[in-house]
C-alpha cells in the first residue's frame, strides 16, 4: 500500500499511524474459533505499509497468523525490507509475535527491524537474540 504518508528510511517511525493502520485490518481478521482476532501493519524502507490479519481455520494447524499475512502482502507488492512492525490484538494492545513470526520478522526485517511491544519498542535483535539467519545456512 501506498499513500499512507509515511517517508523512506530517513523520518522517524509513526508508531500512531501505524498503529492504527494494524488496529483497521484486525477487525478484518477471520477468527471464528478462537475469537483472538489479530492486524499486524508494517512499515517498508520505500514508505509503503503492508497490513496483514489472521486468518483461522477449522484445522487448527493451518491457520495463518497476521504476520504472515502482512509478509506476503510486502512481497505481493514488490518486496523490500520492513523497518517496523505493529501488531495488535482484538481491544488494539501491542501483542508480541509467536516464535514462528518472529523468524518471519526477522528474514524480512533484520536485526535492526523495530517491533512495537507491550514494553515498547524494541528491535528484532531484542526481541529474537541469537536469531537463525541466513549466515547459519551451510553453503555446501
Amino acid at each position: 500500500m501506498s499513500g499512507f504518508g509515511f517517508t523512506p528510511a530517513e523520518a522517524p517511525v509513526d508508531w500512531d499511524a501505524l498503529t492504527k493502520y494494524a488496529v483497521e485490518v484486525m477487525q478484518r481478521a477471520y477468527a471464528p474459533y478462537s475469537k483472538y482476532k489479530v492486524g499486524a501493519a508494517g512499515l517498508v524502507e520505500d514508505g509503503r505499509v503492508v497490513l496483514g490479519c489472521n486468518v483461522e481455520n477449522a484445522a487448527y494447524g493451518v491457520a495463518l497468523c497476521a504476520e504472515c499475512g502482512m509478509v506476503s502482502a510486502l512481497h505481493s507488492t514488490g518486496g523490500g525490507k520492513l523497518r517496523a512492525v505493529v501488531c495488535v490484538e482484538g481491544q488494539g494492545r501491542p501483542v508480541m509475535p509467536c516464535g514462528r513470526c518472529r523468524q518471519l520478522l526477522w528474514e524480512n526485517g533484520g536485526p535492526e527491524c523495530q517491533l512495537l511491544t507491550a514494553s515498547g519498542v524494541k528491535t528484532m535483535a531484542e526481541v529474537l537474540p541469537d536469531a537463525f539467519d541466513v549466515t547459519d545456512l551451510d553453503d555446501s
